[in-house]
């Protein structure tokens, strides 16, 4: 999980040491702690620029270029030229601006409505906020797997438990579905769908947690002036609480609108692209057109042209934060103002309407259902109190609420479950479908099945090599550029955080086709040296960004008396910096080692080999067609999940603290 609020590079802490007239002329033209900030920083800048910068700007003369047998040929501007008549790079596109429009809308809604429920419950809001984050903690290759086999058209129990009911007769009659049973990761009009509800149950974790911070954050006399004012409950949600979480929703949905928009692998583990291209988003294009059709040249077109994009995402983003961390004053909200999110949002709409008009009616049916719903109780909620019903009303607003949370926990572990008793189900359990729910008897056949039939031991034990040296990498290079620039004193500290904050949200795709090649030229793919050296393109900078509001947290006055006892700057450092910092660097420690552990893009790009590969690719390559080792994948599943599930319950603690102070410092 990665912080919504970024710290300001703080001005450096006013240490005893020499004035600015002893100052050398260097130092004043560089600043009074230049030469330890280069030493500092030298690593992360070495990382970021060797392995972001660099090949970016390589990208961009590689989209220049074409293959011709061995050699590349210098083209111009033809690549992007042909990409106008491309029509799978259209389609492509399209589809990503659907999943990811389509995903956020339902993201918000279902993030806030759980946000809201778990701000207002005083009993057991840790225990129902740590379930409800489990689908975000889990990996991606466990979410496709879980939800891949619930939606299975023969063996999932999703058709089964609808047909059961007579919902799923239902919505064959409303023409939400074509025909029953549905065929939701098969059918053209469906499959699309239901990548975006897998999509929407990772994330909306996310929302919640991040929602839900902000709402805390929001002053309680503002909600007690709009009540003496008689303002009812829905008045309050929308005069108080929303422009109280505006900078918060903004900043969760760009961030997050950035990681959907470039998304690969989950769509990739669903569906890859199909049925047809109907699944299939740009980043499986540049992949198609890179690595399978060895065009470095239009595959690094595509992913540059969608360059434009993800940096206006990107400048909205850098703008809110700087917003909210209080860099710029806020302006008055003149009528233009108030205006734009409904032009957007009206904008957003009409798009998608053209560009998907069968799911739009399908969304907006979902999707209003759930508002009118929220909107009666509230009404039945405000109602009652005037006509002297409170205790009616409490009860009503109780028992609202606890069906909306029962349905939201049900709809985030229901898949986790499934995956849990999956693993202990006998192959004739899966293949006869009985005994869905409960195992009966429970067997541990899959998982000496799968160490039997798979090298997963291999997988395993090259997941936590490079989970762990990608870490210890990140870890190490992080702590000495965090401290640099949130104490040292040095010319382009602000340019150096900013660098580091825009190579954060950098994706993956942008990323992937020019370190292919690099790693070619090196002989490095099909090595776990590769995955080392390049996983922490994705890890350092969020970790350099966290420590440095870490530091910045600590009182300025510890480091100062190590520093008049005599400690040099990199003594007070390393004894009195690094053991306060301790929780900023165990959450650190857990963020990234949770991203290699999860890592599925670079893994499947640059590993070939079976001995190489990590677990999320090992377990993808266990579907062979359309022959798919559920029993065995749910048992690889529930072995890849424990770990992470683990860490983030005995790191909690740490957790909190290392974000709260790294997040909101200034």
């Amino acid at each position: 999980m990665s912080s919504v609020r970024t710290a300001p590079v703080p001005a450096a802490a006013a240490s005893p040491l020499p004035g600015r007239g002893s100052l050398t002329p260097t130092q004043r033209r560089l600043g009074r702690d230049w030469r330890l900030a280069a030493l500092f920083l030298a690593p992360t800048a070495v990382l970021v620029g060797g392995l972001v910068l660099v090949p970016i700007a390589r990208s961009v003369f590689t989209s220049t270029t074409e293959r011709h047998g061995p050699d590349s040929v210098f083209v111009g501007l033809d690549n992007y030229i042909a990409l106008a008549g491309d029509e799978q790079f259209r389609t492509g596109v399209e589809n990503s601006f659907v999943f990811t429009a389509y995903a956020e809308v339902f993201k918000v809604v279902l993030g806030l409505a759980a946000a809201l429920l778990l701000h207002h419950r005083r009993r057991g809001r840790a225990v129902l906020a740590g379930l409800l984050l489990l689908p975000w903690v889990v990996p991606t290759v466990v979410t496709a797997f879980s939800w891949r086999s619930l939606l299975d058209p023969i063996f999932g129990s999703v058709n089964a438990l609808l047909t059961e009911s007579g919902i799923g007769p239902l919505l064959a009659g409303a023409h939400l579905v074509d025909s029953w049973p549905a065929g939701w990761l098969s059918d053209p009009s469906l499959a699309m769908p239901s990548v975006i509800l897998v999509n929407v149950w990772k994330g909306v974790p996310f929302f919640t947690v991040t929602f839900l911070a902000g709402l805390k954050a929001i002053p309680a006399d503002l909600y007690e002036a709009a009540t003496i004012d008689g303002a009812s409950s829905l008045r309050r949600f929308v005069h108080v609480t929303l422009p109280g979480l505006r900078h918060v929703i903004t900043v969760t949905v760009t961030l997050s609108s950035i990681w959907t928009f470039n998304n690969f692998d989950l769509i990739w583990l669903l569906t890859q692209g199909g049925p047809g291209d109907a699944t299939a988003p740009y980043v499986l294009v540049a992949y198609s057109k890179a690595i399978l059709q060895l065009q470095y040249g239009a595959g690094a077109a595509v992913t540059l042209v969608m360059l434009p994009v993800i940096g206006g995402l990107v400048f909205v983003l850098v703008r809110s934060m700087r917003r909210d961390a209080g860099a710029a004053p806020r302006r008055p909200a003149g009528k233009l103002r108030k205006a734009r999110p409904w032009v957007i949002a009206g904008a957003v709409a009409l798009l998608l309407l053209w560009a998907s008009p069968q799911i739009f009616w399908k969304a907006a049916v979902v999707l209003g259902g759930i508002l009118l719903i929220a909107l009666a109780v509230g009404r039945v909620v405000s109602a009652l109190p005037t006509r002297g019903h409170r205790r009616a009303s409490s009860l009503v607003s109780n028992l609202g609420s606890g069906v909306a949370l029962a349905g939201l926990l049900a709809f985030g572990l229901g898949p986790l479950y499934w995956i849990a008793v999956t693993a202990f189900k006998s192959e004739d359990q899966i293949v006869m479908h009985y005994s869905d729910l409960w195992p009966t008897p429970w067997t541990l056949q899959q998982f000496t099945d799968l160490f039997a039939n798979q090298p997963f031991g291999r997988w395993y034990v090259n997941t936590i090599v490079v989970s762990l040296a990608s870490t210890t990498v990140a870890l190490v290079c992080a702590a000495l550029a965090g401290y640099a620039l949130a104490r040292l004193r040095f010319r382009g500290a602000q340019g150096f955080t900013v660098t580091v904050l825009l190579t954060y949200v950098m994706p993956g795709a942008l990323l992937f086709i020019p370190l292919y090649q690099l790693l070619i030229g090196v002989r490095l793919t099909d090595s776990l040296w590769s995955l080392v050296l390049t996983y922490p393109t994705f890890t350092l900078p969020f970790a350099t960004w966290l420590l440095t509001g870490y530091f910045s947290s600590i009182p300025v006055e510890l480091e100062e008396a190590a520093l008049v006892d005599g400690c040099s700057r990199i003594q007070a450092f390393r004894r009195v910096m690094l053991p306060l910092a301790k929780p900023g660097l165990l959450a650190v420690a857990l963020f990234t080692l949770t991203n290699a552990w999860n890592e599925f893009l670079f893994a499947f790009v640059f590993i070939t080999k079976d001995e190489y590969k990590t677990l999320p690719v090992g377990m993808q390559s266990m579907i062979a067609g359309d022959v798919v080792p559920q029993g065995q994948l749910a048992a690889a599943s529930l072995l890849v999940s424990i770990p992470v599930v683990l860490m983030y319950a005995f790191g909690q603690r740490f957790l909190t603290d290392g974000l709260t102070a790294g997040a909101v410092k200034g």
